[in-house]
């Protein structure tokens, strides 16, 4: 076995049909975080035959005096099912990269551990996966962990809806809150279109303080992808807000009197009379929300008469299917619940496409507990999801002195 370097071509030729591709491990990606401010280097693994069987897009940055730090996205594309390949790779990384100054390597495998239906529940387990983690760490790689929540680099749960039906069978699926909030969004006036000049700056603002990366990052990744870049809007259309939000007030205002005039009759039974009441009360609390629903719709309509752009979302395509990338919203809005539209909207189209999937991106692994994290899982479980857990992520070191010195100048 061999680590040689390759140049993008052959590494995109020999990704293309390895069961562990995705959308990191891409020189699309590669050529994205070279413009970001990092090295990127392609290397692939060869056998006695010199035909590759292995290969990886590392990212790189000096870390510490002139020392550097490698990060495979979603790991290097390898079989980590015999032993001895795992450790012969894990020796010729250590060699290779600790002469050109790399102080430690940290993967993320793009190895599905278990598929999980929308409640957490096991449909499929990857039989292989106690193998390949216990290969991983006789060759010296140090688990860091089978968090439920967020690793350090990508997440380990996510959520997938499947594309594999017909899209009426599909919408059935979705949960009643999920098929509610959908409703209320369309009918609030929210329209969602796809951005052809793929103008980043709006989204930009409404996700901004969740990310750590400037907006030059999300336009490098739209100048690299290119076709494979979908950008959704969803905009407020507050003509229409206003016109719903009154036909909701007035449909409530005639229910409310006619209930009304049935407890004024003469009724002797208690149980007719109490349910009467109750149902006042819940009309009287239903016509005070669309009451100032109706004056939040009027007053924005004075304010945005050509409408406003609410929530949106980047969707990365690979491989058959749709990743979001990055989605976010106006907070300000969230009871009219835009991104779940959004959302009913990608689905639609990639669904019209033929795609095999749209990923909705990360989840958290506690489903029992409440967590600070439950309303990010409800917002894509009610989609029909299924969830994949991943393997998790693996550091090794590579040179051990450096690698310590650097930690003790990088106490947190």
């Amino acid at each position: 076995m061999k680590i040689v370097t390759i140049n993008p071509t052959q590494f995109e030729k020999f990704t293309k049909n390895h069961r562990y591709r995705n959308y990191y491990q891409t020189k699309e990606y590669g050529n994205t975080m070279i413009r970001f401010g990092y090295n990127a280097q392609y290397l692939g693994i060869v056998n006695e035959s010199n035909v590759l069987i292995g290969a990886t897009l590392l990212i790189y940055k000096e870390a510490f005096m002139k020392y550097k730090i490698a990060y495979a996205p979603r790991g290097i594309l390898f079989n980590y099912e015999k032993p001895d390949q795992v450790k012969e790779l894990v020796e010729k990384l250590k060699k290779l990269l600790g002469k050109q100054g790399f102080i430690s390597l940290r993967i993320d495998p793009y190895i599905p551990s278990t598929i999980r239906d929308s409640k957490g529940n096991i449909m499929n387990f990857n039989n292989q996966i106690n193998l390949i983690m216990a290969n991983l760490q006789s060759a010296g790689f140090n688990h860091k962990g089978k968090t439920l929540f967020f690793e350090d680099e990508k997440p380990r749960w996510e959520a997938i809806t499947l594309l594999n039906k017909d899209i009426r069978e599909i919408f059935n699926g979705f949960d009643k809150r999920t098929r509610h909030k959908i409703r209320k969004a369309a009918n609030s006036g929210i329209e969602v279109y796809k951005d052809k000049n793929k103008d980043i700056k709006i989204l930009y603002e409404f996700i901004k303080r969740k990310t750590h990366k400037p907006i030059r990052f999300y336009n490098e990744l739209i100048k690299n992808y290119g076709d494979k870049i979908d950008l959704y809007y969803a905009k407020l259309n507050t003509e229409i807000y206003v016109v719903n939000s009154r036909r909701a007030y007035e449909k409530e205002m005639s229910k409310n009197d006619i209930i009304a005039k049935e407890i004024q009759k003469e009724i002797t039974n208690p149980k007719i009379k109490n349910s009467l009441l109750n149902k006042k009360m819940e009309s009287d609390k239903l016509l005070n929300i669309y009451k100032n629903s109706m004056i939040r719709a009027t007053e924005l309509l004075k304010k945005y008469p050509e409408g406003i752009i609410v929530a949106g979302a980047l969707t990365i395509n690979y491989d058959n299917s749709a990743h979001i990338f990055v989605e976010g919203f106006n907070k300000k809005y969230t009871s009219l619940n835009p991104s779940y539209l959004v959302k009913w909207r990608m689905i639609d189209d990639y669904n019209k496409k033929r795609y095999k999937y749209l990923n909705l991106n990360a989840v958290v692994g506690e489903f029992e507990r409440k967590n600070k994290y439950s309303g990010l899982n409800e917002m894509k479980l009610g989609f029909n999801s299924i969830i994949t857990e991943y393997i998790g992520e693996f550091d090794i070191v590579l040179n051990n002195f450096a690698y310590k010195l650097y930690k003790s100048f990088n106490k947190k």
